[in-house]
């Protein structure tokens, strides 16, 4: 087109321009009386809505009236087209300006600043529709699968109330009351006084660090996204997958189960023998039957206390939670008690007097209340029955003699029970044990008080074997070293050593998922859970440690090791220092061990549901229904006969280690999972949490294989054997044994079956990676035109996952298969220089397009195939005659969407940093019009992982309507981000003004005009072609007449036509084939009229009178309207990624669109548009 008609254009754009009259404010629907008057704006604008056409004024103003005048012979050449669509019940005239022909497909829903987008809103919504259904979103109760379901169908979930706790009731005093239990009231003093303070420091800050460490990998997986409660279960199932997660989730469950027995035993234990010994059922004759008698008392008294706490259990859970604050209240009590009596002994010691045979400590209990002593002296009144005692406290041995006071009454002396006991008579003659007979019967202080410097005794370790004497260590013995047990003397009632008391302590540093177990219940849990739990980690370890000092330096040490207070008549040990009773003690620890025995079978059963729901262990699956509230019923049954069975051992030591190697096992593989995904850096791992390392999960992992075989080696191979065998049920078929080529045999059949695990099923949204298909083009020479495009490949990938770089070669395959080989070794040098880990791939074939889709369509192998096309944008596509690339270019775009994967198009590839470039500041933005997959929140997140990306910053722009409320959706968007552990800055731009300005008009007028001027030259250029192929064909044809060919052909030669009608041919034939003829005058006539109607006046004016189509005057509004607010906001930003929208459905269009992505790109340095495949590739669930 030549120059001088363009003043022409510009100036028949402005009568255009003047001659449309704006829209009144009332005639605009939607708006409300309240809206700003609009109807004083600027008449070069254009305004209509949805479905609204333009109006023509029916009285125009004078001022309108000069422009229409000036309009001159352009209106009056220009039809009136006018006509009438049946709208509303109202006639509405559509505008002699803009063609509406595609005006029925522009429904009310659509909004008219995103009219790019409107042709996919069923499939990709906008953000704000989104926004709005994440905004009803709560926590669920326990059961992952229902909870994957609903995300994956986007179900509205219907809130009930919302979780209101914090983290300190929700999580920290949770956490206190499942951590203070049994052990520590029963026998944290007896493993003080056996390991001494040093080793029991040492055993506790062992345990301690074992659950630290445990707890800072629960909380990087509690914190990646939203944990239902299913505690570890489901951390570790949905980390490690099923197998792991029936395995650990059943040892979980067996040691919460065995928990609740121990918890049982520990309440009767303090029952039985502190506050109600009489009711003992069954009572010993002997001393040999006591312990038998015992195991059958707790063996009853335990079975009742499960019936009657699993009948509380099933009548209600609310119950249970009622009762959960005054337990927890009696634990911290009696832990406030022990802190005073231990200040308070260092200024008045508590009278708790420990009798001593030597150095041997003697049973008050067995003694009941006899003095400590051998004999003592009666004053002889008148009667025997009025002897008053005068001596109590004197001791002697055989060897003295009486010595009375010369002034004192006649006195008798009379033998005590302990000489009964050890003479076997009450006669003073009698033949005494040697040890009794060589040493003194003498009193001390249990508790001598802080002050006293018992700490020195204590520091050391004193283990004894089954049947050892108690005796005090710095008092070495004198006599016989011959015990019997008839004696009333504290005996050892079981063998210990270091590794004993760890498994018997570990107990009470377990209850640390207490906090993740109540997600569901938490107002922010991935805030709550991590400071709560290592927060009551930190306190009671704190506590633990405190105690064991202060146990060492108030108690004498023969106290301490004396298990069941047998010689402080029966008392609990501890409750000799609470202040001001030991009652209190006694009290608080047996509701305390009674509310941790029915929070274990609350939560037990619950476990169990959850596990029974997501049906991996089939034999399981009736345990996962209960009652019509949903309680668990048969897995409280199942639960309460495992108790039993822990109650029947009856003792609470050998209960405690079992129940610590299924603790242990469960938090090995909690550290195991985090330690696995930061190896593996998945997508999805994202943990709000950041102090934690994998190095800490594998330290305390060894720690948890350490302290199982240290506690009970034979307890530990029981346990992963019981762990293994449930494996490998869920797993029930596992690879084959293919070893063959040594390293090699065994990976190839590691991949194989892989390979084959991956075909079960398709991926969850949590594994979802880019698998790149990086689409390259080589040039004349087999050189990339856009290596950037591989380095930005790279920096996405990080060495992880599939990558494919393919290319296209056009040809023939069996002449260009050397080109091929040397285009693939091309490209691997090229992988090689970028450190880029994957494959290449090379195809030939005779159009590039099909080249592209055949290998969208079979790249890959099985389930391990790309999900993510990359491509190059097509330069220069507007200079280029041959429309080849940008067709070739939206063809892989259709494909790609067809093939249901998604598409990274980076623009302007050259500006892009190389590996070489880290950005040093700056922001990465992302401009979420629509949601298609979440691939633009994900895709940032990668890119900051590479070293050259990682110190910029995230900005999220979304785009608000005028119905939309802005603030809210800021609200709701920043919620999302949170819960997808990713940090950014929020912004909601609001996007109200939807006029339509000239110069968005004027744009798409041109564009427009240019595509039928291209389409009128293109159409030259192949009348052209088919004139040069319709002479080669008449050459042809001369030549086969002059051989002497006479066959009737359909030849379109003019020889052939000359030939027919001198054979006499029909006339109609003859008048087809003529017309069917292509003459020099024809083609010259066509030709003369082509260019004329490019050069003329006539022929530029009838490209005039072009009308814009409504659909793209909307769709380009929408592109410059967005391009504005991407431009102000984003113009400084290091890289911007934008909603690709899709191409039109009427491939006409095509031009068109690539218009509209230029425009709305213009202006910006580095712009990475993103499609989405259609599928969900980010999730805040954990």
């Amino acid at each position: 087109m030549s120059e001088p008609p363009q003043p022409q254009n510009r100036e028949a754009l402005s009568s255009v321009r003047f001659t449309v009259t704006p829209t009144k404010a009332e005639d605009l629907p939607g708006l409300s009386d309240t809206s700003p008057d609009i109807s004083s704006r600027s008449s070069g604008r254009v305004r209509f809505g949805s479905r609204e056409s333009v109006h023509r004024s029916e009285a125009p103003s004078d001022a309108s009236g000069a422009g229409t005048a000036s309009a001159g012979n352009t209106a009056a050449e220009t039809p009136d087209r006018s006509n009438t669509e049946q709208g509303d019940g109202s006639a509405k005239l559509s505008s002699v300006y803009i063609n509406n022909t595609h005006g029925v497909d522009d429904d009310d829903f659509y909004d008219r600043n995103l009219a790019l987008f409107e042709e996919e809103m069923d499939t990709r919504p906008k953000v704000s529709s989104l926004l709005n259904r994440l905004a009803n979103y709560t926590n669920l109760t326990q059961g992952a699968k229902e909870h994957e379901e609903a995300e994956s169908i986007g179900e509205r979930r219907k809130t009930s109330k919302s979780p209101q706790m914090g983290t300190f009731m929700g999580v920290y005093l949770p956490c206190l009351q499942n951590i203070f239990g049994v052990i520590l009231f029963l026998r944290l003093t007896w493993v003080v006084g056996m390991a001494g303070i040093l080793q029991a420091l040492c055993i506790i800050f062992i345990c301690c660090c074992c659950t630290m460490l445990t707890a800072i990998s629960m909380s990087a997986i509690a914190t990646n996204g939203v944990v239902p409660a299913g505690g570890s279960y489901f951390m570790i199932s949905r980390s490690l997958g099923p197998e792991f997660g029936g395995a650990v989730g059943l040892c979980f469950y067996l040691g919460t189960t065995f928990a609740g027995s121990m918890y049982i035993l520990g309440a009767i234990e303090i029952l039985l023998m502190y506050i109600a010994p009489g009711a003992a059922i069954f009572t010993a004759a002997s001393p040999d039957g006591e312990a038998a008698a015992m195991l059958n008392n707790m063996r009853i008294y335990g079975s009742i206390f499960l019936l009657l706490m699993s009948l509380l259990v099933f009548v209600g859970v609310k119950y249970v939670n009622k009762l959960a604050s005054v337990f927890l209240a009696c634990v911290i009590i009696s832990i406030l008690s022990i802190y005073t009596g231990a200040l308070v002994s260092a200024f008045s010691p508590p009278s708790f007097s420990v009798c001593m045979l030597g150095n041997r400590s003697l049973s008050r209990h067995e003694l009941q209340n006899s003095p400590c002593n051998k004999t003592f002296f009666v004053k002889q009144d008148s009667s025997a029955a009025e002897m008053s005692e005068t001596f109590t406290n004197h001791t002697f041995t055989d060897n003295e003699t009486t010595v009375l006071p010369s002034e004192a009454p006649p006195m008798v002396e009379k033998t005590t029970l302990l000489w009964k006991r050890f003479c076997n008579s009450s006669e003073l003659n009698a033949s005494c044990d040697e040890y009794f007979t060589h040493n003194n019967v003498t009193e001390i202080a249990g508790i001598p008080g802080l002050a006293s410097g018992v700490i020195e005794e204590n520091i050391w370790s004193s283990y004894l074997s089954k049947g050892d004497v108690l005796e005090r260590g710095s008092h070495p013995p004198a006599g016989s070293a011959y015990v019997s047990n008839h004696y009333p003397y504290v005996f050892a009632d079981i063998t210990t050593s270091f590794t004993l008391l760890v498994g018997i302590f570990f107990p009470s540093v377990t209850g640390i998922m207490a906090g993740s177990n109540r997600s569901g219940d938490l107002k922010d849990a991935q805030r709550s859970i991590p400071i709560g739990t290592i927060l009551a980690i930190l306190t009671t370890s704190l506590v633990y440690l405190s105690c064991v000092v202060l146990f060492g330096a108030c108690i004498e040490g023969v106290l301490l090791r004396d298990k069941f207070g047998d010689s402080v008549q029966g008392k609990l040990v501890v409750g000799t220092l609470a202040w001001p009773s030991p009652w209190v003690i006694v009290i608080g620890s047996f509701f305390s061990t009674c509310g941790a025995g029915l929070q274990s079978l609350t939560g037990a059963p619950r476990l169990l549901q959850a596990i029974a729901k997501d049906n991996i262990i089939p034999f399981l699956r009736v345990f996962g229904h209960g009652k019509v509230n949903g309680e668990p019923t048969w897995a409280l049954l199942l639960t309460a006969v495992i108790a039993e069975l822990g109650i029947l051992i009856a003792s609470l030591d050998l209960v405690a280690p079992i129940l610590s190697m299924f603790f242990l096992m469960c938090y090995l593989f909690v550290n195991l999972a985090c330690a696995v995904q930061t190896l593996l850096r998945t997508p999805n791992w994202r943990p709000r949490f950041s102090y934690y390392h994998w190095t800490l999960s594998f330290l305390g992992m060894i720690i948890c294989l350490a302290l199982m075989f240290i506690s009970s080696w034979y307890y530990a191979i029981v346990a992963m054997v019981i762990a293994g065998m449930i494996y490998k049920y869920i797993e029930y078929h596992g690879a084959e044994k293919e070893w063959g080529d040594g390293i090699r045999g065994l990976s190839l059949s590691a991949a194989r079956f892989a390979l084959l695990r991956l075909e079960e099923g398709p991926p969850h949204t949590k594994n979802w990676r880019p698998q790149l298909l990086v689409l390259l083009k080589l040039d004349e020479d087999a050189h990339v035109k856009s290596p950037r495009l591989l380095t930005f490949a790279s920096q996405l990938k990080a060495g992880k996952g599939l990558t494919i770089v393919a290319t296209v070669i056009p040809g023939n395959f069996l002449q260009s298969y050397g080109e091929s080989l040397a285009a693939e070794q091309t490209l691997k040098h090229l992988m090689e220089k970028e450190r880029v880990k994957g494959f290449c791939h090379c195809i030939v074939a005779q159009k590039p397009r099909e080249g592209i889709s055949h290998m969208i369509q079979s790249s890959g192998l099985g389930s391990m195939c790309p999900n993510t096309v990359v491509m190059g944008w097509p330069h220069a596509w507007r200079q280029s005659e041959d429309p080849q690339s940008w067709k070739t270019f939206i063809h892989t775009v259709r494909v790609t969407t067809a093939a249901h994967k998604a598409l990274l198009v980076p623009k302007n590839i050259s500006l892009f940093p190389s590996n070489s470039e880290p950005c040093t500041e700056g922001y990465i933005d992302v401009w979420w019009i629509v949601h298609d997959g979440g691939m633009l929140m994900l895709l940032p997140f990668l890119l900051r992982q590479h070293k050259v990306w990682r110190k910029c910053g995230m900005r999220i722009f979304t785009v608000a309507q005028m119905e939309d409320n802005s603030i809210q959706m800021k609200k709701d968007l920043a919620t999302f981000l949170y819960h997808l552990r990713i940090e950014a800055d929020v912004e909601v731009v609001e996007m109200h003004d939807s006029d339509i300005s000239a110069y968005t008009y004027e744009r798409t007028l041109m564009m427009e005009q240019r595509s039928q001027m291209l389409r009128q030259m293109r159409l030259s250029k192949s009348d052209r072609e088919r004139e040069a192929q319709l002479v080669k064909d008449r050459n042809s044809m001369l030549h086969l007449t002059s051989i002497g060919s006479d066959d009737d052909d359909d030849t379109d030669g003019p020889s052939g036509g000359l030939g027919h009608s001198d054979r006499g041919g029909g006339g109609v034939t003859e008048h087809r084939r003529v017309q069917m003829t292509w003459t020099r005058d024809k083609a010259m006539q066509v030709r003369t009229n082509t260019h004329s109607g490019c050069s003329t006046p006539e022929g530029f004016r009838d490209m005039l009178s072009i009308r814009p189509d409504h659909s793209n005057v909307r769709r380009m509004h929408t592109a410059v309207k967005l391009n504005e607010v991407i431009v102000n906001k984003s113009h400084d930003a290091r890289l911007v990624l934008l909603n690709m929208p899709g191409p039109p459905r009427n491939p006409e269009g095509d031009e068109n669109y690539m218009e509209f992505l230029e425009v709305l790109t213009e202006g910006l340095e580095r712009v990475l548009l993103v499609r989405g495949g259609g599928s969900e590739v980010i999730t805040i669930y954990s």
